[in-house]
């Protein structure tokens, strides 16, 4: 079970509200919008986007992170590893 799996329903509609901006970003390339309202649009993305990976890093935190812990110290320490390597990929993008 994911660690998400009692919100999964949110981050799907959130996701398809994101999905409709980038595709309202394509329409605005389509239709020579000035640069910097486009510019604007993807921020709005990007931000939304983030918001996405965060709300699932601390979901993947409280629950596989945890129940590893729980079950023996190797798992947990696997699932912190795994996790911090996670969170840098985030932060870089």
């Amino acid at each position: 079970m994911a660690g998400y799996s009692g919100t999964k329903d949110e981050y799907a509609k959130r996701l398809r509200r994101i999905e409709g901006q980038v595709r309202g970003i394509a329409r605005m390339v389509d239709e020579d919008t000035y640069c910097i309202d486009v510019l604007t649009q993807i921020s709005a993305v990007t931000k939304a986007l983030q918001a996405v990976g965060i709300g699932l890093v601390e979901d993947h935190l409280g629950h596989c992170v945890v129940d590893a812990a729980r079950s023996s110290e190797e798992e947990g320490q696997a699932k912190v590893a795994e996790a911090a390597e996670a969170i840098a990929r985030l932060v870089r993008s």
